[in-house]
């Protein structure tokens, strides 16, 4: 006989669960420049790649192309995962973030595509410049990212499996 299996029993009493806040990111390069998103959070206009929060039902791959486009009105193909980031803003230490960055290129334009909101325009900033505007980033993992793809690191997509 097959025992029935166990279904999880919630107790009130006890602390929510913790999870982190699980993002992807795209390092886009061209002509020795990367993709930048602006947007404004809490007043302020602060530079990230085009990132953003994984959604239920989607794998990683479907996420960071929603994302690229949403955030920039290009269509993005991720070729490598560059990374897996861990980040605690100082100012919330309660939350965590786990970024997937992935490497890849660009294809179709949508001319006439929305940004999404709070995004309010795209750059294409050197990697100097990257390091010169560091007190504008969201976070410490913009650069972060952004150097380990010159260094080179690179890891095929099949090491993220969906089972």
């Amino acid at each position: 006989m097959i025992p029935e299996p166990t279904r999880p029993i919630v107790n009130p009493e006890q602390p929510a669960r913790w999870q982190p806040h699980v993002t992807v990111a795209a390092i886009i390069e061209k002509d020795a420049r990367f993709l930048l998103v602006e947007e404004c959070i809490n007043g302020q206009l602060l530079l990230n790649q085009p990132a953003g929060h994984w959604e239920n039902g989607e794998t990683l791959i479907d996420a960071i192309s929603r994302e690229t486009l949403e955030e920039t009105a290009w269509h993005f193909k991720p070729e490598y995962l560059v990374g897996i980031y861990q980040w605690q803003p100082p100012e919330q230490p309660q939350s965590t973030f786990l970024r997937f960055a992935f490497a890849g290129s660009l294809s179709g334009f949508e001319e006439d595509r929305e940004l999404d909101s709070p995004i309010t325009r795209t750059l294409w900033y050197k990697h100097q410049e990257i390091k010169e505007s560091q007190d504008r980033h969201r976070s410490p993992q913009l650069l972060r990212c952004v150097e380990d793809y010159l260094k080179g690191k690179r890891y095929p997509l099949q090491v993220l499996n969906k089972l």
